[in-house]
């Protein structure tokens, strides 16, 4: 394992104003995103979708890292670049997926386990010798008002997240370690920053048995916030405070930093809620953001599939890049949504 090498990479992929770019969705994710386009997810149809993200104009100025999944890190643009190659040199990092999704936990009823532990360590091989330089794996927590997640079920996915890690470090790749707290469900913030904070203590706890090393690794969490189907929705400033107390008490100052997810928020509440936890810092960690949806959906919304929309799918992208670059050091304003 090559320290440096590890703590160089994770810095470069959050350095100040920059996040991730979550292009990861496997074959049948891509496909809904499609279907909402009345696109056809033909593999053409989904390299030329990755193109026109991986070549809009200055995402590097806040994009520091793009996770592709499988196929896309085997695809190359137009020109016969390969996609690793083209993102790498604009400057920024390329990763892969490597789970091989969440399936239900055997005997634990509504709960998750994600698989694809076996073989890891070739794979990994053969990713890096594609041009991945870190990687990433999701766990899957369920969460209800009271029973859900039961305490095996936190340990079993935060020993395999920790397996992971230490697969990636021994092979000098990045980890991403992602436990997400589902934003499902009609439970409230207070209950999701308890299931959470129990979370971040196991998973750190296998980690470091795993001899991980934290300056070698980002942290993917879910925000603090109340499930979609709960009658009260906390405001940005209270997800805010509530995320980072959180995240303050669990996640070790060693860590380069935190890209939180989107959880499927929309495009403007994930960004103000980064912009709301940044206006409080600063913290020990880069507080950065890892969204797919969240800087996707209004690519997608201006593509709709046509060559002829591909400039402003681009223009979308750039823009939600550029916020969220400005969330970073909480300098966005709502009424930026409405600058060209």
């Amino acid at each position: 394992m090559d320290s440096k090498t590890l703590s160089s990479v994770a810095k470069a992929i959050v350095a100040p104003g920059k996040g991730v770019l979550a292009a990861d969705e496997s074959t049948p994710t891509i496909r809904k995103r499609f279907d909402s386009i009345q696109v056809e997810s033909t593999e053409e149809n989904r390299q030329r979708y990755r193109e026109i993200l991986f070549t809009a104009q200055d995402i590097e100025r806040s994009i520091g890292g793009v996770i592709l999944f499988d196929e896309t890190l085997r695809q190359s643009a137009k020109d016969g670049t390969p996609f690793p190659t083209l993102l790498s040199k604009r400057g920024i990092v390329p990763g892969i997926k490597v789970d091989k999704g969440a399936k239900a936990l055997a005997l634990y009823a509504g709960e998750k386990i994600t698989e694809g532990l076996d073989g890891l360590r070739e794979r990994l091989l053969e990713y890096k010798e594609l041009g991945a330089q870190f990687a990433k794996w999701r766990a899957v927590i369920g969460i209800d008002e009271r029973d859900i997640p039961s305490p095996f079920g936190i340990r079993a996915n935060a020993h395999a997240l920790a397996r992971y890690a230490a697969l990636c470090q021994e092979l000098d790749i990045v980890p991403i370690v992602e436990p997400e707290v589902l934003m499902d469900g009609g439970h409230d913030i207070e209950r999701c920053e308890v299931v959470t904070s129990q979370v971040l203590e196991a998973v750190f706890a296998e980690l470091d048995a795993h001899h991980v090393l934290f300056e070698g690794m980002l942290l993917k969490p879910n925000m603090v916030i109340a499930g979609m189907q709960c009658s009260r929705q906390a405001g940005v400033e209270e997800v805010a405070e509530a995320t980072m107390r959180c995240m303050t008490r669990y996640v070790p100052a060693a860590v380069p930093g935190i890209v939180f997810l989107s959880g499927g928020q929309s495009a403007e509440k994930a960004t103000a809620h980064l912009n709301a936890m940044n206006a409080t810092g600063p913290y020990p960690w880069e507080v950065s953001f890892s969204y797919g949806r969240a800087l996707q959906a209004p690519v997608l919304a201006a593509w709709k599939g046509e060559e002829n929309n591909a400039f402003a799918a681009q223009h979308a992208l750039t823009k939600r890049c550029r916020l969220n670059g400005l969330a970073r050091d909480g300098a966005y304003a709502q009424e930026m949504e409405r600058e060209e």
